[in-house]
């Protein structure tokens, strides 16, 4: 603001930040070690709340929720500290797009919530999941063998792809070396449509099964 007020009032530079006159003349009297001291622990209410909301929200909801709890604070300020601090939301949207070209239609639904399974590597079910850890949230593909409902693959990163699904059924793969007459279930997720994890499946003799909407 004081690199700006030749051009622009003190009061619209105000209003166009979200911060009272007296509050911004009140700042300009301080010692720059005080207006410090205040950016530390503004910006520690800063990080209590991103973590408090799964890091879910952005400089506008922050600035908000401060407000709220009675943390009187600019909009500006808090996006720049937060900006300062490499504090960033997470994305909303989970999983990565893929090109339309490389997604297949959904595969019939062969297993039919036929849950019970006389012997094992016959039906491995596989499910995507997000852990959230101090690093940030992760993402968990992991592959059940019906029959004994354990794992027998699985696979972490930050990025729910394809090859975090090729990863788990390589493991899985690898580990229990399946003969012919296994089904491989899932949702209609778009890491599952890919053409290129559908085509592995095909390479190892894998029947696939897609549960219908909103079923398993």
């Amino acid at each position: 603001m004081q690199a700006h007020q030749q051009q622009f009032r003190v009061a619209r530079l105000c209003k166009a930040l979200h911060v009272s006159r007296s509050g911004y003349y009140d700042w300009v009297r301080r010692s720059p070690c005080e207006h410090a001291r205040e950016d530390a622990r503004l910006l520690a209410a800063i990080e209590r709340t991103h973590h408090a909301n799964r890091q879910a929200y952005g400089a506008d909801k922050t600035w908000r929720v401060l407000n709220a709890n009675g943390i009187a604070c600019g909009k500006h300020r808090v996006a720049r500290l937060r900006r300062q601090a490499g504090i960033e939301a997470l994305r909303k949207q989970r999983f990565r797009r893929l090109e339309k070209h490389s997604l297949l239609g959904p595969a019939p639904n062969r297993l039919q919530r036929q849950f019970t399974v006389q012997c094992p590597n016959k039906v491995w079910v596989g499910d995507i999941t997000v852990v959230p850890t101090r690093a940030g949230w992760l993402y968990l593909a992991v592959l059940l063998d019906l029959y004994s409902r354990s794992v027998v693959g699985w696979s972490m990163t930050e990025k729910a792809d394809r090859n975090l699904l090729i990863s788990a059924l390589q493991m899985a793969l690898a580990r229990r070396n399946p003969g012919q007459g296994l089904m491989h279930h899932s949702d209609r997720g778009a890491q599952y449509s890919s053409s290129e994890y559908r085509g592995l499946l095909t390479k190892h003799g894998i029947a696939i099964s897609m549960s219908a909407k909103r079923s398993l």
